[in-house]
């Protein structure tokens, strides 16, 4: 795993890296995902925790088809259609991602969008994984 950068006159991080060093490693860049499932549809209409989930789920299935694990991640970038459903269902999206990345953090970036590719989606992650 790429080591992580969180330089202390930035003060502690809290659920994300600021960076990682990735020099000389195997490199993966994940397109945004979402929270469609094998049908196409999107997972949890309405309520971003499920959605986030539904997410994650896709982007493992992809991280195992590129033969790298999700601690592999080291950038995420998550859009999403409402930044205050966001914040406020985050301790529920914190259990998800818990279950899904343990106490791994990569360098994450938040950007509030008015709309996503699926009408129906709040969420699209972006990642890159280095190996």
């Amino acid at each position: 795993m790429a080591p992580a950068i969180n330089p202390p006159e930035l003060g502690r991080p809290s659920g994300f890296s600021y960076a990682f060093d990735a020099s000389g490693k195997r490199s993966v860049h994940f397109s945004g995902h979402t929270a469609l499932d094998g049908s196409g549809k999107i997972v949890g209409e309405s309520d971003i925790a499920a959605q986030f989930e539904q997410t994650l789920h896709n982007l493992q299935a992809t991280a195992v088809a590129a033969q790298v694990e999700l601690t592999d991640l080291v950038k995420l970038t998550l859009f999403v259609t409402d930044v205050e459903a966001y914040k406020e269902h985050s301790a529920e999206i914190g259990a998800v991602y818990r279950r899904y990345f343990g106490s791994h953090f990569p360098a994450m970036t938040l950007v509030g969008v008015t709309r996503l590719w699926e009408a129906d989606a709040m969420i699209e992650i972006e990642a890159v994984a280095i190996r």
